[in-house]
């Protein structure tokens, strides 16, 4: 339950994105201010929680020698096993974290915060497309039936029925797709890549590299030009913290051990917390069949893991006697 609750808070987090970053672009700063200071901040804070947690991993292997050496002789130190090949192997798998970003906030520019949204939730079923390829196994029907309340949770909590597509602007849709595949591919590598170091570790090693192909394509001029020190400050830290540090630390916790295809499923929260700050922040309509939307999404979350506690207490209730 603690994967299936870190997973779920990380998710809830990546809801939060969309407001801020209409805020920020309705003060004038642009696309590299925002995700550069995003990924920057989350950056910072990873790195200091990392060397927090090794100090005191450290302090603690030293009271531990001290006392162990009272009765007997202290063991050779132990050759730390992660080597550089390890590290850039996460640089690599971060790149996604910080395309995610890239191309979710671009999206944000053509089309509305609650279209957005609807098109990066299309993670869920790509997730779990991605995870039958590799795995070359289809899913089993409770899968497919939660795809199908997800599907239709979305619809509804997107607006689709009253709006039609009229805020489908071309490129917002392509951007917001493709947010959705790299967004499906960060779950992917930060359940695979590595997964024997501590969830720390190797998210800081993930944010160094989205943070290096962000910085590559937009260098951080707000660094030493004096904007970091404006309001774009408070955005950074703000969607530094809900975007790029408690997410990546809860996926590399939680992901490798209930799977990418069912963090796809639980990644669907972040759907009802962006629908409700973009009515309550940006003020942007949102109709009683979009919130009928949002309880939806919310039954398609919880649903996988009722029936998982169902199969618990009796396992005589397994796919094939429920067909």
């Amino acid at each position: 339950m603690k994967y299936f609750l870190a997973v779920f808070a990380a998710a809830a987090s990546y809801g939060i994105l969309s407001t801020f970053v209409v805020l920020a672009y309705a003060e004038g700063y642009t696309l590299g201010e925002v995700v550069g200071t995003q990924m920057f901040v989350g950056f910072v804070l990873t790195w200091l929680l990392a060397t927090f947690m090794d100090l005191k991993k450290k302090k603690k292997a030293q009271l531990g020698a001290m006392t162990s050496s009272k009765s007997k002789p202290t063991a050779p130190n132990k050759i730390s096993t992660f080597t550089w090949k390890k590290r850039l192997m996460l640089m690599a798998a971060g790149i996604p974290i910080g395309l995610t970003g890239l191309l979710y906030y671009q999206s944000l520019k053509y089309i509305p915060a609650s279209v957005a949204i609807l098109l990066l939730f299309q993670f869920t079923w790509i997730s779990v497309l991605i995870q039958s390829i590799r795995l070359r196994k289809r899913p089993d029907r409770t899968i497919y039936l939660t795809l199908v309340i997800l599907f239709g949770g979305t619809i509804l909590a997107g607006g689709l029925i009253e709006n039609g597509a009229d805020n489908f602007h071309i490129l917002g849709v392509v951007f917001g797709l493709l947010a959705a595949v790299s967004y499906s591919l960060t779950m992917l590598f930060t359940g695979k890549v590595v997964p024997d170091e501590e969830p720390v570790t190797r998210t800081k090693w993930m944010l160094t590299g989205g943070l290096t192909l962000v910085f590559i394509l937009f260098p951080p001029e707000f660094l030493w030009n004096g904007e970091i020190f404006s309001n774009l400050i408070l955005f950074g830290a703000l969607l530094g913290f809900f975007g790029a540090f408690i997410p990546p630390l809860l996926f590399a916790y939680g992901v490798p051990h209930i799977g990418e295809g069912m963090a796809g499923i639980l990644g669907a929260a972040e759907l009802p917390v962006a629908v409700m700050l973009s009515s309550l922040v940006l003020h942007e309509e949102v109709s009683l069949l979009q919130w009928v939307g949002v309880v939806v999404v919310i039954v398609g979350v919880v649903y996988p893991e009722l029936i998982k506690l169902r199969k618990k207490n009796n396992p005589a209730l397994s796919p094939s006697n429920l067909s």
